[in-house]
Formats: C-alpha cells, sequence, structure tokens
C-alpha cells in the first residue's frame, strides 16, 4: 500500500452530535465522494449516495469505477474507499460515556482502503475488527492501509512497475495491527501476525490447500497507493462527485 511518505487522511473534519448508535442507526457520513458512490440497505433497497449522504449499521457499500469514497464515523474515525471496492458496515455500537458497549466490525469484501481509527480504537481497541477475504485485522490505534487484489489490481502502481500479486497487501502509518489469517477448512488455526509503524506487509493467497504466512515487504517494494486531492484535503472540492481527474495529493 502508500509507502513510507503516507498519504494522509487530514483528521479535522466536522463534528459529530451523535454519539451512540443501535442496529440501522446512522453511524457515518459521506464527507468527500468522487465519483459514484452505492449502499445496499439491510431492506434490500439500493441507493446512490452523495457528499453528506448517511451511512447506517448494515448498509453494503460500493465503488464504482475511478471512485473514491471518504467516510467519517460518529466516533470520529475515518476511512477512505478505494474504486472497485465493497464494505459492508457489519456492527457500529459506540456510546460515549459506555466504552463497555464499543464494538466496531467492517468487512471489506472487495478492493481496499485507509482507514484511521476514532475514539473506539483508542479506548476499546479489542472492539475493533476489520474482515477481509483471507484475514481478520486488529488494531492498535491505528492508521492503516488494506489492498485486496484478485486479478483487479492493474491500475495500481508499483515500483516494480509490475501488477501487485494477488493476496493482501497491508501497510501501517501509526499504531499497529494484529493480522490473523482465515484458513482453509479443517486446518489448524494461524497466529496473528503484528505489523508496526512503517511497516509493509503481504498475506499470499491459499495454495493447495495451505495459507503460507504473512510476509514482511520492503518499503521500497510496497505497493503504492495514492488518494487524489479531493478526497485527501478536509474541504470537498466543487463538483467533487464527478470524475476524477484531479492531481493526486502527497503528504511527505
Amino acid at each position: 500500500m502508500a509507502p513510507l511518505k503516507i498519504y494522509s487522511l487530514l483528521l479535522c473534519g466536522c463534528a459529530w452530535s451523535a454519539v451512540w448508535a443501535s442496529p440501522g442507526d446512522t453511524v457515518a457520513q459521506v464527507t468527500h465522494l468522487s465519483g459514484v458512490l452505492t449502499a445496499r440497505q439491510a431492506d434490500g433497497n439500493t441507493k446512490m449516495l452523495s457528499v453528506k449522504s448517511p451511512v447506517r449499521e448494515g448498509d453494503v457499500l460500493t465503488t464504482e469505477n475511478e471512485a473514491y469514497a471518504r467516510l467519517k464515523f460518529i466516533d470520529h474515525s475515518e476511512m477512505v474507499l478505494r474504486p472497485n471496492s465493497v464494505l459492508k458496515i457489519s456492527e457500529f455500537t459506540f456510546r460515549e460515556p459506555d466504552p463497555k458497549g464499543d464494538k466496531v466490525r467492517l468487512e471489506m469484501l472487495k478492493g481496499g482502503f485507509r482507514a484511521v481509527s476514532g475514539m473506539v480504537g483508542k479506548r476499546s481497541r479489542e472492539s475493533v475488527s476489520f474482515s477481509l477475504p483471507t484475514a481478520t485485522i486488529g488494531i492498535r490505534g491505528t492508521h492503516l492501509g488494506a489492498l485486496f487484489c484478485q486479478n483487479d489490481c492493474g491500475g495500481v502502481p508499483t515500483p516494480s512497475g509490475q501488477t501487485p500479486a494477488n493476496g493482501l497487501h497491508l501497510d501501517v502509518a501509526a499504531g499497529g495491527i494484529s493480522v490473523t489469517p482465515v484458513t482453509p477448512p479443517g486446518a489448524p488455526p494461524m497466529q496473528p501476525a503484528i505489523l508496526n509503524a512503517g511497516q509493509f506487509g503481504f498475506l499470499p493467497p491459499t495454495q493447495n490447500g495451505i495459507q503460507p504466512p504473512m510476509i514482511l515487504v520492503p518499503p521500497n517494494q510496497a505497493p503504492q497507493v495514492r488518494m487524489p486531492a479531493s478526497i485527501s484535503q478536509n474541504t470537498p472540492a466543487a463538483g467533487a462527485a464527478g470524475r476524477n481527474s484531479e492531481p493526486e495529493c502527497v503528504v511527505q
């Protein structure tokens, strides 16, 4: 994912007045959007989203070709979805005066994201998890990136110029993550691997029914995932819901 010159999410967005969520409640808002973002709701209805649209627990979000979407959750965590990504808001429970009730579970079914943890991640880090097809990620006060390639990462730049390998690419800009691979049926569970700030990892796909362990990747060999300026800046640009034609924004 992103190299050590990290692409910041710039967390000084608008404050939320809501401080809790129950099933079906609004748990996030679209703050920046470039391209088409849809939400399939728990009742089966699908709608297009725009800047300031609410996101509810149970929604399945999909970004179309060349679309980036940035979300801000009610605990002040933030997430950017890459093009051709699918994210399910499986569970998001946050009540500011009651840390014991915290629970955040996000399922990235396809594609990739960058995320910065909010209040739940700071006070109840064991209550936050990101599920992907091949691994579950736990956090420790984290800014992380994940890219899951399934013959669909041809547009992602790499230092070698080659398409990123199929599998799960990870990076940590701050804090740390634990990565627990999903093992094939009948296989013993694997111990979680740890990635700390400044580290990059790659979890290969299953090979002949065996899940290989995660590999540490040198920074100069990691895929480089950039965000357009309309997504990384804090004030959405006029017409940000249109084509993704802005120059890329890199925070050195």
